[in-house]
C-alpha cells in the first residue's frame, strides 16, 4: 500500500505516520492482491476534535471513512474499524450479486476470519418508500425547506438548471449541494 498522509493545521509526526500505516495495513488481509492505488489519509485538528479521513480508491468502488474523537490515535482506530465494516459489507453484497461471475468479487479474499463474520452482517433492508412531487425552487429555498422539516438532506427540482438536486447538512454545520453529472 502507498500512503499519502497529510496533516491540516498541524505537523504529522513519524510516530503518528507509523501508527496510521500499521493500523491501515490490517486491511491487507481482505484483498487478494496488494492495493495498487494511493491511500489518502488526512489528519485534522479543529476545536479540540481530532479528525481522520481515509479514502481508498479501488476498481469499481471507493472506500471512504471519517471519524472524530478527542484523541488522534483513537480516531485512527475508529476509522480503521469503520473501513473494515465497509469492506465486509461490500464483500457480502458483491458475493450475493455475483455468485457466478468474477467481476469485483475477485478483489476480495475468499477465506480468512472475515468470511465467518460476513454472513452475520446485517441485511440491507428497505423499510420505506416515499413518493412526492418535486417543487421547482432555488438552493436557498431548498435549504430552508430542509431545515423546516428537520431532515439532514432535501431533494428538489432546481429552478436554475431544471435538474433534480440534493442539498444536505454537513458535519461542520455548513451545507452541500449534489447535482447531476
Amino acid at each position: 500500500m502507498n500512503y499519502n498522509i497529510r496533516g491540516q493545521r498541524f505537523q504529522v509526526t513519524d510516530a503518528l505516520r507509523d501508527y496510521v500505516e500499521k493500523k491501515l495495513s490490517r486491511l491487507d488481509k481482505y484483498f487478494e492482491e496488494p492495493i495498487a492505488s494511493d491511500i489518502n489519509v488526512t489528519l485534522t485538528v479543529t476545536k479540540g476534535k481530532h479528525t481522520v479521513e481515509v479514502t481508498i480508491p479501488l476498481p469499481g468502488v471507493m472506500l471512504r471513512a471519517e471519524e472524530k474523537s478527542e484523541d488522534m490515535y483513537a480516531s485512527i482506530d475508529l476509522v480503521t474499524d469503520k473501513l473494515e465494516r465497509q469492506i465486509r459489507k461490500h464483500k457480502t453484497k458483491v458475493n450475493r450479486k455475483f455468485r457466478q461471475g468474477n467481476g469485483v468479487r475477485s478483489l476480495f479474499r475468499e477465506e480468512g476470519s472475515a468470511v465467518s463474520i460476513l454472513e452475520e452482517e446485517d441485511e440491507l433492508e428497505l423499510v420505506r418508500t416515499k413518493r412526492f412531487d418535486l417543487k421547482p425552487m432555488d438552493v436557498e429555498e431548498a435549504i430552508l425547506q430542509m431545515n423546516m422539516v428537520g431532515h439532514s438532506f432535501f431533494v428538489f427540482a432546481n429552478v436554475d438548471n431544471k435538474e433534480v438536486n440534493v442539498v444536505y447538512k454537513r458535519s461542520d454545520g455548513k451545507y452541500g449541494l449534489i447535482e447531476q453529472g
